[in-house]
């Protein structure tokens, strides 16, 4: 038996619109299903990667904020594969979004850059090609 991928991540939004906003409008995400869970005032949005992967958006009244920084134990960010960080850097800078500068691993030779949702969750967009 092995473990054959990531099927999803969940993401808790303080601001259910702006987050559906952000994912679906900006970054262009797939919605698959799109729920309110009434007894718990609660939206639940599934939204598809092009591999079959899945972010589920949450929304809850009054979460607590995550702490982000200093950096607290427990997931760090989420990474999106794509083919050109700096088109894609462009892109959301054009749609406003503050992105930081391009960075080169050292390890692997990939590019990649980091950015944040609307409540801070750091996101970052990793080059499947190693720069050559």
């Amino acid at each position: 038996m092995d473990l054959l991928r990531i099927h999803h991540a969940a993401i808790i939004a303080s601001d259910y619109a702006r987050s559906r906003h952000f994912y679906v409008d900006l970054l262009g995400l797939r919605v698959l299903a799109e729920n309110h869970r009434a007894q718990r005032d609660s939206w639940k949005l599934d939204l598809a990667l092009p591999d079959g992967s899945q972010l589920e958006l949450f929304s809850f009244p009054a979460p607590p904020p995550r702490p982000s920084r200093p950096e607290a134990c427990g997931l760090r960010h989420l990474a999106f594969s794509v083919h050109d960080v700096s088109a894609w850097k462009a892109r959301l800078e054009a749609r406003g979004i503050a992105v930081e500068d391009i960075r080169l691993d050292e390890f692997t030779g990939h590019r990649f850059v980091f950015f944040a949702d609307p409540d801070g969750l750091p996101l970052e967009l990793y080059e499947a090609a190693p720069v050559a």
